[in-house]
């Protein structure tokens, strides 16, 4: 009762905090509700952006995927320091300096209306066919272990999921459409600090198991004993080897944290340039301390129960249930629910932006004012939580939560990243560029990833099998070496499709050069501080994967 208790207590807590903090938000303006005014400060920024990073999909995966392959995996956390600080270095001045708020909508300015309005419904379907299921599902699966609610409630596992998945999508919708990006920023800057201290408390108390009862002599003992796990440099059959940081995972870094609707709008809404790059910079550094609680924790749990578990995803899990005194399961599945209430209703509040700003206003009621546009925008992000709420269940059998969001996402991040690049960097490649390279980029990766990587591994494994190989290791080497990693498909597309756009802004340029245009909306005037910082942040990456190659 007292866990139930705990937890309740805080989530309500969180809850009446952003309320006031938000009360007097004009939210009847595009500003006010998409952007929280323009009125956002540096350790608002780097909380929200945190926990709009941080959920229970990368938790329970990033430690599943250590569990089984060690220390490699942390490249999803520390190379994401080096994108956050070209954002803040390159695309965050170009951002704040149109006085953007949706990315698109720089797109609409560069190339024409059309662009635009494509890369939103990119966004859109990724977010309602993808992100937004996974979330809740990968949330359902925690909230529902951590308090047994099919034995609390008396109901099956499956209707566990759908009372938990149900659950956190209407209070994530009250929280996204109702108290717009400040209430969102707000509570996740309070779950933020909750997080990062439940987050830690894991591995530490998994260190002062193994050292029956010392922290140093637990680490002593997890590295003496584990030495293959500690290893940043990923083999050829881990989740990442290490080459591909020099192909497409830095792609898919910058594209996360530099045009990402859902994670670069916490930075659109800070009150000038400076406050948004020490925003980033912040939420940088945090990100190099990211691997102590979801990698670190993984590689404890395989040493704890040697390697035995029938899942690799449920290591994380068992690990919390093993070492966490009874006492603070309440605030830790709060502090838990306030990740998965931060994902979900970040991606929802991006995507009701998206809808109000790029197809709302821009199609549907050109005429409408911004009451209106808010309105209706509400209304999608209503229709949008309901239809998530209703696919979340449906996923049960996608395999590797992680490894499937990574993959999928792929469809729509790397042409969208393509087109924004290209945009900035040049001044003549035309509008129809951008269009073909959005399409041509979405058609080669799915029929790449979904047509012929299949029949390709498929060819291999059978091949392998017919020639006498049987052994799980030898299958595993055979089928990473049939066809090329998906971030190494990602750097292959992206640079055809650069080559493409190029091309036909050679044979067919833009009549005049663009000129982007200071709208003044907010000082753009760089932090003193932002090289310096920038430095020391790439610096301290370099290190950690030197020491721990």
């Amino acid at each position: 009762m007292i866990q139930i208790l705990t937890f309740l207590g805080f989530t309500v807590l969180v809850a009446i905090i952003s309320y006031f903090a938000t009360r007097k938000t004009a939210e009847s303006s595009s500003d006010g509700y998409f952007l929280g005014g323009r009125s956002l400060t540096a350790g608002v920024i780097a909380g929200s952006l945190l926990l709009t990073n941080l959920s229970t999909e990368q938790i329970v995966g990033l430690n599943g995927s250590s569990y089984q392959s060690g220390l490699s995996v942390m490249v999803w956390e520390t190379l994401a320091a080096i994108a956050m600080v070209v954002t803040a270095m390159f695309l965050l001045p170009r951002y704040l300096k149109g006085g953007l708020t949706t990315v698109p909508g720089f797109l609409a300015k560069r190339f024409d209306v059309t662009t635009k309005t494509l890369t939103s419904v990119l966004f859109l379907s990724g977010y309602a066919v993808v992100l937004l299921p996974v979330i809740l599902y990968s949330g359902s699966l925690a909230i529902s272990g951590m308090f047994d609610v099919p034995e609390l409630l008396g109901v099956t596992h499956t209707q566990s999921i759908w009372i938990c998945v149900w659950g956190i999508g209407c209070i994530g919708a009250i929280y996204a459409v109702f108290g717009g990006l400040k209430a969102v920023a707000v509570s996740d800057s309070i779950n933020a600090i909750g997080l990062l201290v439940g987050g830690i408390l894991i591995p530490i108390f998994g260190l002062i198991l193994i050292g029956d009862g010392n922290l140093f002599d637990g680490l002593q003992i997890l590295t003496s004993e584990n030495p293959d796990k500690f290893k940043s440099i990923g083999g050829a059959t881990d989740p990442v080897p290490f080459y591909t940081i020099f192909t497409g995972m830095m792609l898919v870094q910058l594209f996360y944290w530099g045009t990402n609707q859902q994670i670069i709008q916490r930075a659109l809404g800070a009150k000038n340039l400076a406050e948004g790059q020490k925003g980033l910079l912040l939420g940088s550094f945090i990100k190099i301390l990211g691997p102590i609680i979801v990698v670190l924790p993984g590689i404890i749990a395989f040493h704890i129960f040697e390697g035995n578990l029938e899942s690799a995803d449920s290591a994380y899990p068992k690990l919390v249930k093993k070492v966490l005194p009874a006492t603070w399961v309440g605030f830790f599945a709060a502090v838990l629910f306030g990740a998965i209430l931060s994902s979900f209703n970040s991606v929802l509040n991006s995507s009701v932006t998206l809808f109000g700003i790029d197809v709302y206003k821009q199609h549907i009621n050109k005429k409408a004012n911004e009451k209106t546009v808010v309105k209706y925008g509400k209304v999608f992000g209503i229709v949008l939580a309901i239809a998530a709420m209703f696919i979340a269940p449906l996923i049960a059998n996608a395999g590797s939560l992680f490894a499937y969001l990574q993959e999928i996402n792929g469809i729509y991040s790397i042409p969208i990243l393509t087109i924004i690049v290209v945009g900035y960097l040049t001044k003549r490649v035309p509008a129809i560029a951008a269009k073909i390279g959005l399409v041509s980029g979405c058609l080669l990766y799915i029929i790449s990833q979904f047509f012929m990587q299949p029949y390709f591994v498929k060819t291999a494994l059978t091949n392998a099998k017919v020639n006498g190989i049987t052994d799980a290791k030898e299958l595993a080497l055979v089928k990473t070496q049939a066809y090329p990693h998906f971030l190494d498909v990602m750097a292959i597309l992206f640079i055809l499709n650069v080559i493409i756009m190029l091309f036909i802004g050679v044979i067919k340029p833009r009549e005049t050069d663009f000129v982007q245009e200071y709208t003044k909306q907010v000082d753009i005037k760089p932090w003193k501080h932002v090289k310096t910082f920038s430095f020391i942040i790439c610096a301290i990456v370099i290190a950690v994967y030197i020491y721990f190659a």
